[in-house]
């Protein structure tokens, strides 16, 4: 396999891209000068030293002067405690985000529960979701969570997840009293929350239950 074709197998890997598109972008690297090919090289390897993931809900963040191991949302003292919204990835964080709706915390999950698998656990963090919950229970932290957000995407293998995610936690919420809600059908069915703009967010969370 020479340089092009294993380029080709690595763009495929990417998110919502086939062969034809990671052909492309091939392509294109090979029309442009060689100070373009260099210059995203380091830009990449930039990228990895300075984004951290946060240690608290693993959204990726870009590293502040104190080095600190928390991303800006977990750190802001004014972050609502009382709410911990789940989402898939971090895209859908930030399309959250942007509504400028919703105001507690959040944790990314690492991805959706495939409706046929043995292996869940290790394809999501729902151990680290679980262990979150209950070190703050226990240090006091976030002894005043009251409710859980389910936001995925509206989608057969979203409401698996949605399931997956209820049944796992369901004794530790119940003993903690913590209410768990999933978005309101604000949005339409098969409709990937990264792509949902802010009305439709806002609805969602508006209405959920």
């Amino acid at each position: 396999m020479d340089t092009s074709e294993q380029l080709t197998e690595i763009f495929k890997e990417f998110p919502g891209i086939g062969e034809r598109q990671a052909k492309r972008f091939v392509y294109f690297l090979m029309s442009r000068n060689p100070n373009y090919a260099e210059n995203l090289s380091q830009l990449i390897l930039d990228l990895k030293k300075e984004v951290s993931q946060c240690k608290d809900c693993f959204k990726f963040f870009v590293l502040n002067p104190n080095k600190e191991k928390l991303c800006e949302i977990c750190i802001n003292p004014s972050t609502d405690a009382s709410t911990l919204m789940i989402v898939e990835k971090d895209s859908d964080l930030e399309s959250i985000k942007k509504s400028r709706t919703y105001h507690g915390k959040y944790f990314v999950l690492g991805g959706l529960v495939p409706i046929v698998e043995k292996t869940t656990k290790s394809r999501i963090r729902i151990n680290e979701l679980i262990e979150k919950i209950k070190e703050g229970a226990k240090n006091g932290k976030e002894n005043n969570l009251q409710e859980i957000i389910l936001a995925f995407s509206l989608s057969p293998q979203g409401d698996h997840t949605d399931f997956y995610i209820r049944q796992q936690l369901k004794d530790i919420t119940d003993s903690l009293n913590i209410k768990i809600s999933s978005l309101g059908r604000g949005l339409s069915t098969g409709t990937e929350l990264e792509y949902s703009d802010n009305e439709t967010l806002k609805n969602a969370l508006k209405n959920r239950g």
